[in-house]
């Protein structure tokens, strides 16, 4: 006769934790790079403008950004299952939404709606692993299968659009994020306990209001600056209200009996240095990956699939470190490791600077390698001494806060890289043309097609006899745009470095004696960001 013990029966409520929240955060990374290599053909079915195409991933991005500290908060209140499923929920139903898009405004509805799903999924699936698991030492077995779940969403993304883009439409890969979630839904209501914060945290309305509005309206005003005139009345008009709703966002925390996020967790040097390091970092990096992916189609002329094998280069290399990382934590000062893994980075995207349109796949593999190494040796420490900064009651909210901080960060990323790459490009396309021998009317005509509808739109006029010259002149500007970007970016990296110098210092506190809680993050956890990096494109 079999007998279930105490034991065995908390074994199985884990077991079912565990594979829930990895199927939960799978989801929700799927769509990512999976869209990101798709855009051009999604461009093509579509008949998307470059600044439309922009937005298909900025409509994920912006939900995640906006609603991800909020996500944590119901799960608190309400119970961290039916937040759970809500996620499954809404990720089903963006994905279903944009299988059946047969216009671009319909895939950005689709896309907003997989960003919530995504906002969802990721605070709430840590958040379940760590009332699962009292003790941080074995939480943290738990969180490396998350991430790999996570990282294997990411790296598996590209690979599957690759293939199905080279036998049938762009929709279909959706598909896979129809069914996968409604069985996660299923099987989560029967097996998976639910959980909620011991404390009685209470939801934050104006709070949530004021900072939806105020990442909502800078994002815009970015992206749209970038994509035309930071003088337009639009663009004007959308960064005061993102700088107004700043304020009112700081007011409201400050009066709220139960602020979504306690401005106080700032009088940390270590928060403050982490949040700072997080945006800083993914604004720096997320604008690298879609000027990656685009080099990688504009200038080497990769297919979807040729492309998903060098990214895979990135993820797999964060995956191999991730977990050593994590092991080190223990020995070595998270204040090293964090500066030495941005300085591995800085000096991976400076040496990216290097290639050009004849690159082989092995000189550019190691240098994306150490991409990879530098941001899995960064993500780990970053997050969980953001967690250990504050008091043992404020952890769960010092990860959300460090999540959302780094979001902004990664969603701002390509509108600002974006509108240096497009600036550079445009002012030296016409001196490579002149060189490449495309002068005259041609050579206007192609430059205000450049201007009016994006780089990409050079490669789909009709030149005759002048393509293939047009197109290495184009390849030639591009590259110029983005060794600039990757100047800039690595500068920021170096900045992120610094701040981590000066901030990050060694501190005996209540704090960081305490085991961390909810929120703890691990390798993965912050590789979630890249995946949003891959995700966005170029305003034009």
């Amino acid at each position: 006769m079999n007998v279930t013990t105490p034991a065995s029966g908390t074994a199985d409520r884990r077991a079912a934790t565990l594979v829930m929240a990895c199927l939960g955060v799978f989801v929700a990374y799927l769509p990512v790079t999976t869209v990101a290599v798709s855009l051009p053909a999604i461009q093509s079915a579509l008949n998307a403008s470059t600044a439309q195409l922009s937005w298909v991933q900025d409509a994920f991005v912006l939900p995640m950004a906006a609603f991800i500290l909020t996500a944590g908060v119901f799960g608190d209140v309400h119970g961290r299952k039916k937040v759970f499923q809500a996620g499954l929920l809404f990720a089903a139903a963006g994905a279903a939404v944009a299988l059946c898009a047969q216009s671009v405004q319909v895939l950005w509805i689709g896309q907003a709606l997989a960003g919530l799903g995504a906002a969802t999924l990721l605070p709430t699936t840590l958040a379940l692993i760590s009332h699962a698991v009292p003790d941080h030492r074995e939480r943290g077995k738990f969180i490396g299968l998350w991430a790999t779940a996570l990282m294997a969403a990411l790296a598996v993304g590209p690979l599957i659009a690759g293939v199905i883009l080279d036998h049938t439409s762009w929709r279909w890969i959706y598909l896979l994020s129809v069914p996968v979630p409604l069985i996660a839904l299923g099987v989560a209501a029967r097996l998976l306990p639910d959980s909620r914060a011991p404390h009685g945290r209470k939801l934050d309305w104006p709070g949530q209001l004021t900072a939806t509005l105020s990442i909502t309206a800078l994002v815009y005003g970015v992206i749209e600056g970038g994509a035309g005139s930071f003088t337009d009345v639009k663009v004007m008009v959308a960064l005061f209200t993102a700088v107004a709703g700043g304020v009112a966002f700081v007011f409201a925390e400050r009066r709220s009996e139960s602020p979504m996020l306690d401005l106080t967790l700032f009088r940390s040097p270590a928060f403050t240095a982490t949040t700072l390091v997080a945006m800083i970092t993914f604004l720096a990096l997320i604008g690298f990956f879609f000027l990656l992916s685009l080099y990688f189609g504009l200038v080497q002329q990769l297919d979807t699939l040729g492309a998903a094998w060098r990214l895979l280069m990135v993820t797999a290399a964060a995956i191999v470190v991730g977990q050593p990382v994590g092991r080190l934590m223990h020995r070595v000062a998270p204040r090293v490791l964090i500066t030495g893994g941005l300085l591995v980075i800085s000096g991976a995207l400076f040496a990216l600077t290097g290639v050009d349109a004849g690159t082989s796949f092995g000189s550019i593999a190691w240098r994306l390698a150490l991409l990879g190494l530098g941001i899995g040796t960064v993500l780990t420490p970053m997050t969980a001494t953001a967690v250990a900064s504050v008091p043992y009651q404020q952890a769960g909210m010092a990860a959300a806060g460090n999540n959302a901080f780094r979001q902004v960060g990664g969603a701002l990323g390509p509108a600002v890289l974006g509108a240096l790459l497009t600036t550079k490009a445009l002012d030296t396309l016409p001196g490579h043309l002149t060189d490449a021998g495309v002068t005259g009317a041609t050579q206007h005509s192609i430059v205000a097609t450049a201007d009016a509808g994006g780089l990409s739109a050079v490669a789909h006029m009709n030149l005759g006899v002048n393509t293939g010259r047009a197109l290495g002149a184009l390849g030639n500007s591009y590259l110029d745009g983005m060794r600039l970007c990757l100047v800039v970016a690595g500068s920021l990296t170096l900045l992120a470095a610094l701040v981590c110098v000066v901030l990050l210092r060694p501190r005996q506190t209540a704090a960081s004696t305490t085991a961390p809680v909810a929120g703890t993050n691990t390798a993965g956890a912050a590789t979630a960001a890249v995946a949003a990096a891959v995700e966005s494109t170029p305003n034009r």
